[in-house]
């Protein structure tokens, strides 16, 4: 059973710092060959791609984190980490950890980033 295990949420003020965990587990084929990535979504609003990084560790970030975000991975450790910083109000959202490989994807149940003007 596939488990994407999400940490690292919490309240911040504007200008601050979190760095967000997934742990991975239960994978049908090693951790190192899945693509994973981070969702954002707010209540009422479109779940939006916040960053993705492939196997071989090519990242994409949207726009609106370029220069504060930086997502990474530990592969011996099944695990990404998204590094946030100088956050803004507009990173509120519950945020989704993201497995793909091949046509099969899988989600977290997400972790709360609330950031305080």
């Amino acid at each position: 059973q596939v488990q994407l295990v999400e940490s690292g949420g919490g309240l911040v003020q504007a200008g601050g710092s979190l760095r967000l965990s997934c742990v991975a587990s239960g994978f049908g084929s090693p951790f190192s060959m899945y693509t994973m990535g981070w969702y954002r979504q707010a209540p009422g609003k479109q779940r939006e791609l916040v960053a993705r990084i492939t196997s071989g560790g090519s990242t994409t970030y949207a726009d609106s984190v370029k220069g504060r975000f930086t997502l990474s991975r530990d592969n011996a450790k099944k695990t990404v980490f998204l590094q946030m910083n100088s956050l803004k109000p507009e990173d509120t959202d519950v945020y989704y950890c993201t497995a793909n490989l091949w046509l099969n994807d899988y989600w977290g149940q997400g972790t709360q980033v609330t950031v305080s003007s």
